[in-house]
């Protein structure tokens, strides 16, 4: 598996992207620039960020605030969800909300509760 597998799903208004075991600020930078150079994308498409294969989250604080005030593709208006398994997936879900108070972002334990908070 690469870094993040994503689909962008136009009809849904959709972008899933599932990131493998290690999670770098690389990872995410990566993954941004992909979706910024997709033609189909659009930033207030909803996303489902799927981080259960995720062991080991390498980002420090100032990454984190990287990655929220500079890299993020998404727009205030777009639903973001989260999909973690364990406290340390939880954790850098948690931090991404933190940093992002105004956005529309929301964590769960399972893709399908996910889906149905984005479709509701």
């Amino acid at each position: 598996m690469k870094s993040a597998e994503n689909v962008v799903d136009a009809a849904r208004r959709l972008v899933t992207v599932k990131f493998g075991k290690k999670l770098t600020v690389s990872d995410i930078e990566q993954y941004a620039k992909r979706l910024r150079l997709d033609p189909s994308f659009r930033p207030d498409y909803s996303e489902i960020v799927d981080l259960t294969q995720v062991e080991e989250v390498d980002l420090q604080a100032d990454e984190f605030f990287r990655l929220a005030d500079e890299i993020d593709p998404f727009s205030p208006a777009a639903k973001r969800a989260f999909v973690v398994g364990n406290s340390v997936q939880n954790h850098a879900a948690r931090m991404h909300r933190v940093l992002r108070t105004q956005r529309n972002i929301e964590i769960f334990n399972s893709v399908e509760e996910a889906e149905r908070w984005i479709g509701s």
